[in-house]
């Protein structure tokens, strides 16, 4: 058996932001002149108007301030409110690949590793761009990555899986070194015009490196244990993905987008990863007081404060749980890895820290981690 290392970490950011206040403005447009398209059936009381948004509820609801996303310019549309992609032609990368393999480039140069020397390449998501060939393929090809490659979803837990999935094969001996890459294009997959949702996700990739932990003379952080668990729950889901039901308009897109029932998400998600966080720490004799940092799944602030109040037995200090959901919002799976690569190079040889993500399924994964 071979012990891993995690020996860099990267993160594309997307160059185009949207602040609350640009995106409240845009939805209550939108919301304006739906309500003046059925004012009609709205004063008979057959339906309903729509509300308002503001900024102020939006960062009471999630602690979020802005985000980034792929294409602003069509989400603040009031008569689109969604992205615009133009398709690609078949010889030219996807949209994932393409920034999935800028997120894979920055944690080679950080490790000062080749991409030639890479066996496996996971591409970690919870929305693909397409059904096949796998995104995962794409990216190996456009590094120039050997071995092999495959795609992976478990939703907001999607890098957590990856990660105890390369570190498995690297253990057994089967590989020595894997990237996993988690492009998540949220801005597609959000109902921007439903006023509890529409400030929720961002687009954003990160990229994970493993490897073995043999010869490792850079600074790099140990993979001391991993865990992965579900529990099937469709209070957060995406009911047809693209198998839209042919009896739809095409501009009723909501069954195919994020859904949640939020109060039981909470009441239900919060227990469990306490308890699974909990159990992971005992079962590695890893205590409260050995924790020098959490990097947990940024889904919601509120959350994210009942989890490592819970695991600390106090409040956390701001360093001590870093969040970054204020500048990203919530970017599924690559949430934790933003908080992980840019909250982990001042930590100390020795110095133990915990990663966590949890979401749809329901789906929990956690990595404890030790400075090297």
């Amino acid at each position: 058996m071979h012990n891993v290392a995690i020996t860099g970490t990267g993160v594309f950011t997307p160059s185009e932001v949207i602040t609350n206040d640009e995106l409240v403005a845009a939805f209550n447009s939108y919301a304006d002149l739906w309500n003046a398209e059925n004012a009609d059936a709205i004063a008979a009381g057959t339906v309903e108007a729509k509300p308002h948004s503001s900024s102020e509820f939006i960062v009471a609801a999630s602690g979020i301030q802005q985000r980034y996303v792929l294409d602003k310019e069509g989400i603040l549309d009031p008569a689109r409110m969604f992205p615009r992609f133009t398709p690609r032609p078949d010889d030219q990368p996807g949209f994932m690949a393409d920034i999935g393999v800028d997120a894979a480039q920055k944690a080679l140069a950080k490790a000062r590793v080749d991409a030639s020397d890479i066996d496996l390449v996971i591409c970690a998501a919870s929305n693909m761009e397409r059904a096949y060939p796998a995104i995962a393929v794409e990216i190996q090809q456009l590094l120039g990555a050997g071995g092999f490659a495959f795609d992976m979803n478990v939703a907001c837990s999607s890098a957590t899986f990856g990660i105890q999935t390369a570190a498995d094969m690297i253990r057994s001996g089967s590989i020595r070194r894997a990237l996993v890459i988690n492009p998540e294009i949220c801005s597609a997959h959000l109902e921007w015009r439903d006023r509890d949702c529409h400030f929720i996700f961002g687009d954003v990739a990160t990229a994970t490196l493993l490897e073995r932990d043999e010869d490792l003379t850079a600074p790099h952080f140990k993979v001391l244990s991993t865990r992965c668990a579900t529990q099937f729950s469709n209070n957060i889901r995406n009911n047809n993905g693209y198998l839209r039901r042919t009896t739809d308009a095409m501009e009723d897109r909501r069954d195919m987008q994020f859904m949640q029932n939020g109060r039981k998400v909470f009441k239900e998600v919060l227990p469990m990863v306490s308890k699974h966080i909990a159990d992971h720490m005992a079962d590695e004799n890893v205590t409260a007081v050995d924790l020098r940092r959490l990097w947990l799944h940024q889904a919601n602030k509120t959350m994210n404060d009942y989890i490592g109040k819970k695991v600390l037995g106090r409040t956390p200090e701001p360093e001590e749980q870093p969040n970054i959901l204020q500048d990203y919002a919530n970017t599924s799976s690559a949430g934790s890895i933003i908080a992980f690569s840019k909250n982990s190079d001042d930590m100390a040889p020795g110095e133990k820290g915990l990663i966590c993500s949890f979401g749809a399924g329901y789906s929990v994964g956690s990595v404890i981690v030790e400075r090297a």
